[in-house]
């Protein structure tokens, strides 16, 4: 199948899928003819359980977003097709190359589609098709738009057959879908990978060269390699000797000091954002200083060892968090703010593992940026199948914390157990649920499938 075929046909389903219709079904039905279209014309390529994986978690997150039709449901689905379709014609390539290359597509597409050459295809026209396009097409349409012009003046019953009817389309609508569904179909399927990507790739490798293992080379010119390991000796030593004062003091004001209940929310934010901040600069210096020969210099183990410590520290450092998030919880309920903090610290521990693992191992800092980016595809996929909204709600109704109307009917996807709730409580539902009752209203592509399929209440 040629590419502009592939490019058109796209582009027609996405203007049919979307006119006249909100978000909803039609996306995972435009992601899910995507993932099908690449299986089927590359199926060649699809021979790495890598790519099983793509395939799988690709339809899971079509599926996930016909069910929630949410942003990170939404996100996956779009990483996930991206991906399969970046591994499946540029295997060679580091994953972590797509971002720029999505952000260097979209703009380049907006002029490589007036480079016609690249993508449609050239033809021969022999004297033989010529001449048969003339013979039975041209000149038949001519006369036939002549005669229509004359008839139509002399016979007002026949110029009706052509003049009293007109078609209910939303010109500007239909021009802008069309317009749209051909600039991400031509971005998808004729994408553009300029050629330092190809000659850069080798940065991103997990490995280093022979010549970084054997050659030690400074980070600064105005110091030998003898003075900055010893720097970073110095450095890790105080940094080291600087966390253990602050994790102290930290639990301390967590664990044994009183706070007033009032006060507990703002002291929370202010020290997980602290802890945040910490493990960024943390996740910095081991990156600085194993960057490259230090990772295989015998006279740096002290350098190592002290690394090592750094990470333990700080892994300590996120469990506290975790603790007196977890009592924040305790005290106020679930919110999608916390579940969030939960995950990022969670990733934290585990970006701060992969940074032991590299130290051990004597990876690249590439290492750490290529693992931790599966790791945030596996969140976003998670965020995308769980039902968070209805998570909170349960979780919330069974402390008695956070059950306040106001905050239960801005949660998504709750909506049977909420109303329970109310009915158990005698809370009268005053409130309207739009998002219910807009997809009551909306046509079956821009239909959520979680509202279609669950059991709820009319309102």
């Amino acid at each position: 199948m040629k590419k502009l075929s592939i490019i058109l046909g796209s582009s027609l389903l996405f203007t049919l899928l979307f006119y006249n219709e909100d978000l909803g079904l039609n996306w995972a039905i435009f992601g899910l003819v995507q993932i099908g279209l690449i299986c089927y014309l590359f199926k060649e390529k699809l021979v790495s359980r890598l790519h099983l994986v793509l395939v799988i978690t690709s339809i899971l997150s079509c599926f996930a977003f016909a069910w929630y039709a949410d942003f990170p449901s939404f996100l996956a689905m779009a990483l996930s097709v991206v991906f399969l379709q970046f591994k499946t014609q540029e295997p060679n390539l580091k994953l972590l190359q797509v971002f720029p290359l999505v952000i260097v597509n979209g703009l380049a597409s907006l002029g490589r589609i007036l480079m016609f050459s690249q993508y449609i295809p050239k033809r021969k026209v022999n004297s033989g098709f010529a001449k048969q396009l003339i013979a039975y097409f041209i000149i038949p349409a001519v006369f036939l738009g002549l005669f229509l012009m004359v008839y139509s003046f002399g016979s007002d019953h026949f110029s009706a057959i052509f003049t009293d009817y007109y078609l209910d389309i939303d010109a500007w609508q239909a021009f802008f879908l069309t317009a749209l569904g051909f600039y991400i179909s031509f971005t998808f399927w004729n994408y553009w990978i300029p050629e330092v990507c190809y000659q850069k790739n080798e940065l991103l490798a997990n490995d280093f060269n022979e010549e970084v293992k054997t050659e030690n080379k400074n980070s600064f010119s105005f110091l030998d390699i003898d003075f900055e390991r010893k720097s970073g000796e110095i450095t890790l030593f105080l940094l080291n000797a600087l966390l253990i004062v602050f994790i102290v003091t930290y639990n301390y004001e967590q664990f044994f000091e009183i706070v007033e209940k009032s006060k507990l929310s703002s002291d929370t934010h202010e020290r997980v954002r602290a802890v945040i901040f910490s493990i960024i600069m943390a996740i910095g210096v081991i990156l600085f200083y194993f960057k490259g020969g230090f990772n295989f210099d015998e006279k740096a183990q002290n350098l190592k060892k002290m690394a090592k410590m750094w990470i333990v520290l700080n892994a300590v450092l996120i469990v506290s968090t975790i603790i007196k998030n977890s009592e924040y919880v305790l005290y106020f309920g679930l919110t999608y703010k916390r579940l969030g903090v939960y995950a990022f610290l969670i990733l934290a521990i585990i970006g701060l593992l992969i940074s032991f693992i590299k130290i051990s191992r004597q990876k690249t800092n590439a290492f750490l940026f290529n693992r931790m980016l599966w790791y945030f595809y596996g969140t976003i996929l998670l965020c995308s199948f769980v039902n968070w909204g209805n998570l909170i709600t349960r979780y919330n109704i069974a402390v008695d914390k956070g059950v306040e109307p106001d905050f239960l009917i801005r949660l998504n996807y709750n909506n049977e157990l909420r109303d329970a709730y109310f009915e158990e409580k005698n809370i009268e539902n005053v409130w309207v649920d739009y998002d219910l009752q807009k997809n009551k209203k909306a046509s079956y592509l821009s239909k959520v499938l979680y509202y279609e399929l669950i059991d709820l209440k009319e309102e």
